[in-house]
Parts: C-alpha cells; sequence; structure tokens
C-alpha cells in the first residue's frame, strides 16, 4: 500500500500570540505623523500650511481605521476611500506625484493589504492609480503648491516612504499568516481523508488513463499484491480468463461515468473479487475493490438456515397433524364410552363410579378441545388448513357457541351476554372458524374475569364487514403481555391462567380471521377489562328482522334472560 507523507505547513517566525499587524501599522502610521509634525517645527516656519494640511490629510484616515477595528464591506470600502483621497491630497499639497509625499498615493494598496478580505487589494491598486492620476492633474494645472525643499522635503519623503512601506509589509506579514492557517487546515482536511481511507475494510484505487495505478488506499483483500497495482496495472492482478472483462468494464467507465464487474484475483482464483469503477475526470477514476467470497458464503449460509429451519417447522407441523389426529381416534372411543356410562346405557352405577364416569368425560373433552387446537394450528402453520365457506346467519353461529359456553359462565359466575341485531347477517364465511373464533375469545374471557363480572359478546355488520366484539370486564392485561398475544403458545396472567390452555387461543382467531381477509385488535388496561375485535370481509347482507320465536330450553339449562329484541343473556346460578 501506498503511503503519502501528510504535508506539513510552511515555517517560519510565528507572530506573537495576540499580535495584530493592521492595529501596529495604523499605530505606527499616527506616531510617525506626529514625529514628523513634531520635527517640522524645527525645519519649516508658521506659514507652511500645505504642511501641516498634508499631514493632517494622512492622520485621518489612519484614526477612522482605528475606530473601526472590524469594518464590514462597506466600511472597509468607505475606508478605503478615505486612505486614497488623504493620499492623494497630502501628496498634492507637497509638489504632487514628484513631490517629497508621492508615495502616499499607495497608501490604499497598504491598508487593503492589511484587511481580512484580500479581494480588496484590486480595489485599492485601483484607488491608488486615481489618487495619483488626481495629484498629476494638480500638479501639471499649477494648482498645487510649491513642493518643499531642503530638510522639509528629506523629512516628509522619508515619512511617507516608510509608512506605505511598513504597511505593505504589515500586508505581507498578514498574507503570510493566512497561507499558513489555510496550509494548516488542509494539511488537517487531508490528514483526516488519509486516515479514513487507510481505514477502510476494502481498498480504494485511483486509476489514470485506461490502466495506470495511481495511488491505493485501505485493505487489500485476499488474492491482491498492492505492490503488483503500483508497479504494474489493474489488469494484471485480474486471473487471465477476466483481463479482457476488467479492460472492457474500465473503458464502459471512461465512456459512462460508472462500471461495475466481478473477477476472479490471479493469485486466488478460487475467490470473487467486485471493483466499483467511478469516472472522476476526464482521465481518471477511482474504484473501490472487496471481496465478496465471504459474502456469498455468509448468503449462502443464511440461505440454507432458512431452508433447514423451514423444513424443520413443517416436519414439526406435519408431526403435530398426524400426532392429533392419531390421538383424537382413541380419545373420540374414551368420550363415547364414558358417556355410555354417564347415561347408564347397560344398567345402573354407583354414584361412585357415575362420578368417575363424568370426570373421565369432562376431562377427554378439554383433551380433545386443546388436540383440536393444536390440530388446527399446526394445519395453518403447514399452510393446509383449507376454509369450508358457505353462506349463513352469523347470528346462528354466534348464538350456538355463546350455548355452549353457558355451563363454564355458570361455573365461574359470570354474567354472558349477546347483543346482535334484529335483522340476519348474510355472509359467506368458514361456520366452524366463525364459531371457533366465539368459543375461543368468550372462553378466554370467562377465564380472566372474576366472579360477578360480566362478558359481552356483540355482533354487528356494516360496508361489506362482520364485527365480532368480545368485552369484559376482567383483570386486564399488562402491555408486555399485551405484545406477545396473538403468537402461537404465548400465554397471559398468571400459572392458574397459564395451565388452563395451550396459548393457542388467540392465534387461532388471529389466523382464522386473516384467512377471511380480516384482523383482530386488543385492548386493555389492568384492573378495568380487555376488548378484542374481529373484523371480517365477508357479509353479504343485512336482512329485515323477523318475528322473534319462542326458544325451548331444556329445564335442566340455565335460562336466558330476555334484555330486549336484540339482546340475550346467561345469568348464572
Amino acid at each position: 500500500m501506498e503511503l503519502k507523507a501528510r504535508p506539513e505547513p510552511m515555517k517560519g517566525p510565528a507572530p506573537p500570540a495576540g499580535f495584530d499587524p493592521a492595529l501596529a501599522w495604523r499605530l505606527g502610521w499616527l506616531a510617525a505623523v506626529c514625529l514628523a509634525a513634531a520635527a517640522a517645527l524645527f525645519v519649516a516656519d508658521a506659514r507652511a500650511w500645505p504642511v501641516w494640511s498634508a499631514l493632517a490629510a494622512g492622520a485621518i484616515p489612519a484614526l477612522a481605521a482605528l475606530v473601526v477595528r472590524r469594518p464590514g464591506e462597506r466600511a472597509e470600502a468607505f475606508l478605503l476611500w478615505l486612505w486614497a483621497i488623504g493620499g492623494a491630497v497630502a501628496a498634492g499639497l507637497t509638489g504632487g506625484v514628484s513631490g517629497a509625499m508621492a508615495a502616499w498615493c499607495l497608501a490604499p494598496v497598504a491598508a487593503a493589504s492589511t484587511m481580512d478580505r484580500s479581494k480588496r487589494l484590486a480595489e485599492g491598486a485601483a484607488l491608488a492609480l486615481i489618487g495619483g492620476c488626481a495629484a498629476a492633474l494638480a500638479q501639471l494645472s499649477g494648482l498645487a503648491p510649491a513642493a518643499p525643499t531642503g530638510p522639509l522635503a528629506f523629512l516628509l519623503g522619508f515619512l511617507a516612504l516608510v509608512t506605505t512601506g511598513l504597511g505593505l509589509a504589515a500586508g505581507l506579514l498578514i498574507g503570510r499568516r493566512r497561507q499558513e492557517l489555510r496550509e494548516g487546515r488542509d494539511a488537517l482536511e487531508i490528514g483526516g481523508l488519509e486516515a479514513v481511507l487507510d481505514g477502510l475494510p476494502h481498498l480504494a484505487i485511483a486509476i489514470r488513463g485506461h490502466d495506470e495505478v495511481m495511488t491505493v488506499r485501505g485493505a487489500a483483500p485476499l488474492g491482491v499484491s498492492t505492490v503488483q497495482l503500483l508497479t504494474g496495472s489493474l489488469a494484471a492482478a485480474a486471473a487471465p480468463a477476466d483481463r479482457q472483462r476488467l479492460a472492457a468494464a474500465i473503458a464502459q467507465a471512461h465512456r459512462d461515468g460508472a462500471a461495475s464487474l466481478d473477477f476472479a484475483p490471479a493469485l486466488s482464483v478460487d475467490r470473487v473479487l467486485a471493483l466499483d469503477l467511478q469516472r472522476v475526470a476526464p482521465s481518471q477514476l477511482v474504484g473501490l475493490l472487496r471481496d465478496v467470497t465471504v459474502e456469498r458464503d455468509r448468503v449462502a449460509a443464511l440461505e440454507q438456515a432458512r431452508a433447514d429451519a423451514e423444513a424443520l417447522a413443517s416436519g414439526r407441523a406435519r408431526f403435530l397433524a398426524n400426532m392429533s389426529h392419531e390421538l383424537r381416534t382413541p380419545l373420540n372411543a374414551i368420550m363415547g364410552f364414558s358417556d355410555i356410562m354417564r347415561a347408564r346405557m347397560f344398567g345402573p352405577l354407583t354414584d361412585r363410579y357415575a362420578e368417575y364416569a363424568e370426570l373421565i368425560h369432562e376431562s377427554g373433552g378439554h383433551l380433545l378441545d386443546l388436540i383440536n387446537d393444536v390440530l388446527d394450528m399446526s394445519k395453518i402453520e403447514a399452510e393446509r388448513f383449507e376454509l369450508q365457506r358457505g353462506v349463513f346467519d352469523a347470528r346462528e353461529a354466534v348464538q350456538a357457541a355463546m350455548r355452549l359456553l353457558r355451563v363454564q359462565s355458570d361455573t365461574a359466575g359470570v354474567q354472558l351476554r349477546g347483543v346482535l341485531p334484529g335483522g340476519e347477517l348474510e355472509v359467506d364465511a368458514d361456520r366452524r372458524a366463525l364459531k371457533q373464533i366465539v368459543l375461543n375469545l368468550v372462553s378466554n374471557a370467562l377465564k380472566f374475569t372474576p366472579r360477578g363480572g360480566q362478558v359481552t359478546v356483540t355482533l354487528d355488520g356494516y360496508d361489506g364487514v362482520l364485527e365480532i366484539v368480545v368485552a369484559d370486564s376482567g383483570v386486564g392485561i399488562s402491555p408486555e403481555d399485551l405484545e406477545r398475544l396473538g403468537r402461537p403458545y404465548e400465554q397471559a396472567g398468571g400459572a392458574e391462567q397459564r395451565a388452563g390452555g395451550t396459548g393457542l387461543g388467540l392465534s387461532l382467531v388471529r389466523a382464522f380471521a386473516k384467512l377471511h381477509g380480516g384482523e383482530m385488535a386488543i385492548e386493555s388496561r389492568l384492573g378495568v377489562g380487555t376488548t378484542v375485535s374481529v373484523r371480517l370481509p365477508v357479509l353479504l347482507a343485512v336482512l329485515p328482522s323477523k318475528p322473534a320465536e319462542q326458544e325451548v330450553v331444556p329445564e335442566e339449562k340455565p335460562s336466558p334472560v330476555s334484555l330486549g329484541d336484540n339482546v340475550i343473556a346467561f345469568a348464572p346460578r
């Protein structure tokens, strides 16, 4: 890798801290004028008013410059004009351009060189020319007073030369300091840029012409020698079979402004390098060379890992589906035989055996529900679940689900209410899935609602959407649990509630909703309750209400309590 030496700032005597050459020159100008005025008392009589006027004309711009320490653009222009007028007047009063103080015509140039804006130098030179021309015209027209002679002429000439020369020297000093600061900033920028380039994880290349490598920066990939690049050519770094393609890419970058290609390096043909080229000048390119072998291996490994994970998940889903199917067969037999025993079809049983038969039937029913949930979820995950769609009244499925849960609500001591519309809600959906949605939501609500609470099932339809809302007055769900709910096998609540299921209830509801093209939303507050909304775009029509029919309910089951034409409630015993 080629390493360039960082340029050093210009060496030289640095001005003292806080030293301002422009201020020192202005103070020196005033001091020199004052000394010259004092000396003039001994070499000139009191009638030499042009001399005093010339000294005053030269002092006024210096005083104005001292008052305005940090002038803006307009103030700088005004000061330059003041220097030009003062210098021209002083020169004109002391003999013109051939007089003793003709050097003060260059005062605008000296003042411009000490200003912060270097562009003022040209303006100062133009004003100096104008002032010199004015002094020359005054001399040629005879308007200028006679030039002083003798010691006074020497004193005034010495004053003009020294003050103007010091101003130019101050300007040079200021310009040199500006240059040093500029070079220092450039050196810092270059050093920072070199540090960035040297720390690149890839190799940056500057190319001149069609194949000449000017410099390289960064980390060279395996199979590339930076010495070979700097002493040879870029094409020599590629395998022989790829050199022609590399030359074509360089030509394309010169022609189109950019080009990219992959090639094998000459020193390691089993690797793959990627080169991105960009044109930065008519005959110069910059490129970034990186090793994509590791990237491709990483992508391939990720793809393989993803394929393995998908195969494992698919195998697990198939296993769960097969296992659930195999478990349901003997479980159905267990529930059938226990049901026969409960009905005492083959003779009487003792109370103890009848109680055991009842427990076997209840446990078998609970286990069958869990197996059905696992089977449905495994089919959904394996994308083998198919909806059995049909046209029916959604109220019938909801009422059937609520009737199945009357015993559970009675045991939990929770009032179960259903708010259904009076007219039919004709939908095109899977009846079993719709019923399962209500069963899962209401079962969850009953599980988390304390005795004396209430669970309300609301059914409504609008704009082709069937909405099912199950709200409870239970303990609510914490924000942490709310984020997890709806994922398979995720549960909320305490250990007692978690032991009552598999965590598939809400995930099945969400899955059934998505299969119908709908969605599920959960809102909950701790200590207030939970509301779950399911919206399904399956509504076909809302038919007018029919005359209410008397529902026949066996006496041993809790009777529905009428709360109006559209409300059905099952009150706990």
